[in-house]
C-alpha cells in the first residue's frame, strides 16, 4: 500500500503543479490583455486628439481673420463718417451766407434742416465704435 499512497501523492503533486502553472498562465494572459488594452486606449487618445488640435488651429485662424475684417470695416466706416462730416460742414459753410437773405418761412426750414443735420451727426457718432 505504500506504493498507492505514494502514487496518489505524486499524482496530487503533479495535479497541483499543473493547476499552479495553469493559474500562472491565466494571470499572465490577463496581465498581457490589460496591458494591450492600455496601449490601445493610449493610441485611441492620440488619434482623437490629433484632429481636435487641427480643428482648434483652424478656428483660431478664422477668429483672427474675422477680427482683422472687423477692424478693417470699422476703420473704413470711420473714414466714411469723417468724409460725410466734412461734406456736411462744407455744404453748411456754403449755404450759411445765403440763409440770412431767405424769407422768414424758408429761413425756418433751413434752421430745421440744420437741427436735423446735427441730430444725424450725433446718431452717426453713437453708431460708430471708435467715435466718441
Amino acid at each position: 500500500m505504500p506504493d498507492i499512497s505514494q502514487d496518489i501523492r505524486k499524482a496530487a503533486g503533479e495535479v497541483a503543479s499543473v493547476a499552479r502553472d495553469a493559474g500562472y498562465v491565466v494571470i499572465g494572459a490577463a496581465v498581457l490583455g490589460f496591458q494591450r488594452a492600455q496601449v490601445e486606449r493610449q493610441e485611441l487618445k492620440k488619434r482623437v486628439a490629433a484632429p481636435r488640435a487641427g480643428f482648434e488651429q483652424r478656428i483660431s485662424g478664422v477668429r483672427a481673420d474675422l477680427g482683422d475684417t472687423v477692424q478693417a470695416t470699422e476703420a473704413r466706416l470711420q473714414e466714411l463718417a469723417d468724409r460725410l462730416e466734412s461734406l456736411i460742414e462744407a455744404v453748411e459753410a456754403i449755404v450759411a451766407p445765403f440763409e440770412d437773405r431767405l424769407p422768414e418761412q424758408a429761413r425756418g426750414i433751413a434752421q430745421q434742416a440744420h437741427a436735423q443735420a446735427r441730430e444725424a451727426r450725433t446718431q452717426l457718432r453713437t453708431l460708430l465704435p471708435g467715435a466718441a
